[in-house]
């Protein structure tokens, strides 16, 4: 089972990068193997998220419930689609010389052995990528403002 924990300091501030991870529907725009994603049952402090991610022969659609505090926290769990479990989560926090503390923590078990296995040996390159083009993406988005 994957597990993989990042942290990172952005010179962004803690809403401005808790907007960019809570824009589940921009996630195709920027996001590598996003190709579809839509937010449903919108409330003040949650929704639900369906998701459509490929990878050369490997298309999954997946549900997920987004439980969060702005701008302090995201937490992500499924409701349908090919995990078996997984929990993704993010924490930001301002820092008083300037940016804001990412944390990122993400362990997820596919309902698959082919897909756990294949997962498995592309994970660490996945979630790196992923993390990396969040930052990509606030500097395209708010270094350009």
């Amino acid at each position: 089972m994957p597990v993989h924990t990042d942290r990172r300091i952005l010179p962004y501030t803690a809403a401005q990068m808790f907007d960019l991870v809570v824009g589940v529907e921009q996630y195709p725009e920027f996001l590598p193997w996003c190709l579809a994603s839509r937010i449903r049952n919108r409330q003040p402090h949650c929704f639900d998220a369906d998701m459509v991610i490929g990878f050369k022969m490997v298309r999954e659609r997946f549900g997920s419930h987004v439980d969060f505090e702005r701008p302090h926290r995201i937490d992500v769990s499924p409701t349908a689609g090919p995990f078996r479990r997984m929990a993704n989560n993010w924490r930001f926090q301002d820092r008083d010389e300037g940016g804001c503390l990412i944390d990122f923590h993400v362990d997820f078990k596919f309902r698959s052995r082919l897909l756990d296995k294949l997962m498995g040996i592309l994970f660490y390159e996945a979630v790196r990528r992923m993390v990396s083009a969040f930052e990509a993406r606030a500097h395209a988005v708010y270094d350009s403002a």
